[in-house]
């Protein structure tokens, strides 16, 4: 019973396909979200689809759903490649699979009913929570003893990366949820702000940025065909990445009162984080050298390349826009929405489909189906996400400017109407993309071309 679970790679598959369906669920939902602010009673008041629902089940599949678990499934496949032994434990592997699935899908069910815990990014109600972290410490498991029992001296980066963020992760998804306190999974006052965004931050630069950095690491040098210019830079990278990253989530916070001191900490880490973000891109952009053809010809070699970019943008800018005097046009509007999708899609999305592009044929022994429809894809989101960038930038600086300078908020909404609708049309792009992926992703596992890889020393 249950054969299938001891098949090589088949968890990393799992976790895959998975990936792509909530693609799909994620970004339709998102749909919903934009067309409530062009026309908040298109829905008729349908309970199931108010906007303080739909965005929580769009956030949270896209974040949790689609990115998270698609990078998951390709470390599961070239952290053991890369140690040269296969995973410890297929069946456990299956085990997280089952832990966080539990918890995906429970967003579109008790979001839509109204049940969740009311706070940006730890809505999961506390039980969903609990199955999530059983997930990550089964993986944590899992990766450990893959690597005591590895036949590899050498842990390339990719593999600190991957690792670390189960170890991370761990132990701040239990502070940041507030998981000593089930009923609320919050604390009074400012206090639950301070815990909400050390939260906020730790998720993207935690959980998805190690996690998409170890796939850049894994697939660039194998499409060059060259080593990896700087292993100490890559190991510089790391730490830099943990020491300051885990400190600026209080920068959401800053017109609060909370403490000073817990500010300016909060800024000064803030500036620093685009030392990693530089010496990743470094890294990388050295190692390529010379061999930009293979790049930006290769099917994988496009979506990361372009992924580092959305990195560096994402970096500047973050960094940038924690400083109080420029925050103050720029937080509590669209301008911050704008930088979440390029951070999560732009950044991490962006890499981690172009590593499918890459490991899917490793995994299934198969040519991709389409590259060409890898190219429509690529192009759709491109179009896409760029536009989304512009769009919300421009309708954040508007109501930045408007409200410092005194606007009243309702006055300010008509101002906006063109841009959200542009919003949900360019939503479309990126929902017609997940579709055109998640068929890629089928046919190449029923009817793609068989072929036997031939592993990179």
């Amino acid at each position: 019973m249950f054969a299938f679970t001891k098949n090589p790679h088949s968890a990393a598959l799992a976790l895959i396909i998975a990936s792509s369906v909530w693609f799909v669920v994620g970004t339709v939902y998102g749909l919903f979200s934009a067309i409530h602010l062009v026309s908040p009673e298109f829905f008729d008041n349908i309970p199931a689809l108010v906007f303080g629902r739909t965005r929580a089940i769009h956030v949270n599949t896209v974040l949790f759903g689609f990115v998270a678990q698609l990078l998951m499934g390709l470390g599961m496949y070239y952290t053991p490649a890369l140690l040269k032994r296969r995973i410890w434990s297929e069946q456990l592997g299956w085990v997280s699979f089952l832990f966080w699935n539990i918890t995906i899908i429970s967003g579109p069910i008790t979001f839509s009913l109204g049940m969740s815990q009311g706070r940006e990014y730890t809505e999961y109600l506390w039980i969903f929570d609990v199955s999530l972290v059983i997930a990550v410490l089964t993986m944590v498991l899992n990766l450990v003893m893959t690597i005591l029992n590895r036949k590899e001296n050498l842990l390339y980066v990719s593999v600190w990366y991957f690792t670390a963020t189960f170890l991370w992760i761990g132990g701040s998804y239990f502070l940041g949820n507030v998981m000593w306190n089930p009923p609320s999974g919050a604390l009074p006052g400012i206090l639950d702000s301070i815990f909400h965004w050390f939260w906020g931050h730790v998720l993207p630069g935690l959980l998805l940025t190690p996690m998409a950095v170890g796939a850049a690491y894994f697939v660039i040098p194998r499409i060059t065909k060259t080593p990896l210019y700087s292993h100490t830079l890559s190991i510089l990278g790391f730490w830099t990445l943990v020491v300051f990253y885990s400190h600026i989530g209080g920068h959401h916070i800053l017109q609060a009162p909370m403490p000073n001191w817990l500010k300016m900490i909060s800024v000064v880490d803030s500036m620093f984080m685009f030392l990693p973000v530089i010496i990743v891109i470094v890294n990388l952009w050295m190692t390529w050298r010379g061999k930009g053809g293979r790049i930006y010809g290769d099917p994988a070699g496009k979506w990361i390349a372009l992924g580092l970019f959305w990195y560096l943008i994402t970096g500047a800018q973050g960094s940038l826009q924690s400083l109080p005097d420029l925050q103050v046009i720029t937080h509590f509007n669209n301008w911050t929405v704008g930088h979440a999708h390029i951070a999560v899609l732009g950044f991490s999305g962006f890499i981690a489909i172009g590593a499918l592009w890459h490991i899917l044929p490793l995994i299934t022994k198969k040519h991709l189906y389409s590259v060409r429809l890898v190219n429509i894809q690529f192009g759709l989101v491109m179009v896409g996400l760029a536009g989304f960038f512009i769009v919300l930038t421009i309708a954040g600086l508007i109501q930045g400017e408007a409200w410092y300078n005194g606007e009243v908020v309702y006055r300010v909404l008509a101002q906006l109407n063109a841009y959200m609708v542009l919003r949900a049309a360019l939503g479309l792009f990126i929902i017609t993309a997940s579709f055109i992926g998640l068929y890629n992703v089928i046919m190449t596992i029923r009817k793609g071309k068989p072929v036997e890889p031939v592993e990179q020393k």
